[in-house]
């Protein structure tokens, strides 16, 4: 119930926080509630991906790519995911969630989404996401950023993320990610 409501509040809250562009970093406020404890009393690990998953809804707002996206009948979709855990975050923390494009592929848009919480980064994530169509079939990258208004070539990508990506069939963990500072 509380991931349904803090979906609420992210379609309700987004839109006040004001706009970006799409490649820019979207800080987004989160706080540690109850729900969201496992039994040693700190963040449970599974509730940072789904945390994930409402900052990238408030970048797409807030860089007004959801209406867009939604209008061609498109969707995203999650392919890859992984995530470094630094320190724990515990009963009522505040942290921030920080997300930025660190780069794309003709199939995929990579995402770094860092929680922050003081200045200090605790855990750091890194997604590799695709649109889907409604209709049937993937979006091209290409269509996709030039949608949300972007017409410049991908920033080289991390070599790490490069072989991460590139290895479908292996559970080898990555080396580790830079660390990102949180920008906006």
């Amino acid at each position: 119930m509380n991931l349904l409501l803090r979906l609420f509040l992210t379609f309700l809250l987004s839109p006040r926080r004001g706009h970006l562009h799409v490649l820019d970093t979207c800080v987004t406020p989160f706080r540690v509630w109850p729900n969201d404890l496992d039994v040693l009393r700190h963040m449970t690990n599974g509730r940072y991906f789904t945390i994930l998953d409402l900052a990238r809804v408030d970048l797409m707002i807030r860089s007004r790519v959801w209406p867009q996206i939604k209008r061609q009948g498109w969707y995203p979709v999650v392919t890859r995911e992984t995530m470094r855990f630094h320190r724990s975050l515990e009963l009522w923390d505040r942290y921030d969630v920080a997300t930025r494009v660190i780069g794309w592929d003709e199939r995929h848009v990579f995402l770094e989404q860092a929680f922050i919480r003081d200045g200090v980064q605790v855990a750091l994530g890194v997604v590799r996401t695709r649109f889907l169509k409604r209709s049937g079939g993937t979006v091209p990258t290409g269509e996709l950023l030039g949608l949300a208004g972007v017409t410049q070539a991908s920033p080289a990508l991390p070599e790490w993320v490069v072989q991460w990506s590139a290895a479908e069939g292996g559970m080898t963990p990555p080396a580790a990610p830079r660390e990102m500072s949180a920008r906006s």
